[in-house]
């Protein structure tokens, strides 16, 4: 194996470690989204995103950036979140192209709620996380963001 060799081979066990890490967290998270509080990883996120905005806002575009799914995804997972009363949208009043998302008050309320859940479930994964010797130079190089 040359050394090209071995930095690809070393890129992609990188990879699927952060995957494998990613994927544990994100599963123990969707379930006790669901249980506690009828939230997935998903409408958890976009809460969160839009209350850590500056006036709890977003255009869908920039919403859908920031959590990573397409904008059709987004639209969709905005829509249902709308019809539990969680989000509403309304046109920008400077440029009637634009669609902005914001959190209602009920939406905060659920979002409060689901925080301590989400924040204890992700502190005892990422701890748990850190006893598998594969995971634990993840779980430190996280710890120092």
């Amino acid at each position: 194996m040359s050394l090209d060799d071995d930095a690809v081979q070393a890129r992609a066990q990188g990879w699927r470690t952060l995957a494998a890490l990613h994927a544990r967290i994100e599963d123990r998270l969707e379930r006790a989204l669901q249980k506690a509080h009828g939230l997935s990883v998903s409408e958890y996120t976009v809460l969160d995103v839009l209350n850590r905005q500056d006036g709890f806002h977003l255009r869908m575009n920039q919403l859908s950036n920031a959590v990573v799914l397409s904008q059709s995804a987004t639209t969709r997972l905005v829509t249902r979140l709308e019809d539990r009363g969680l989000l509403s949208r309304y046109l920008c009043p400077t440029d009637r192209r634009g669609i902005y998302t914001e959190v209602t008050g009920k939406g905060h309320e659920l979002l409060a709620l689901a925080r301590p859940t989400h924040d204890e479930v992700l502190a005892a994964s990422l701890e748990e996380a850190a006893g598998a010797p594969e995971l634990k130079p993840l779980v430190e190089a996280l710890a120092k963001l």
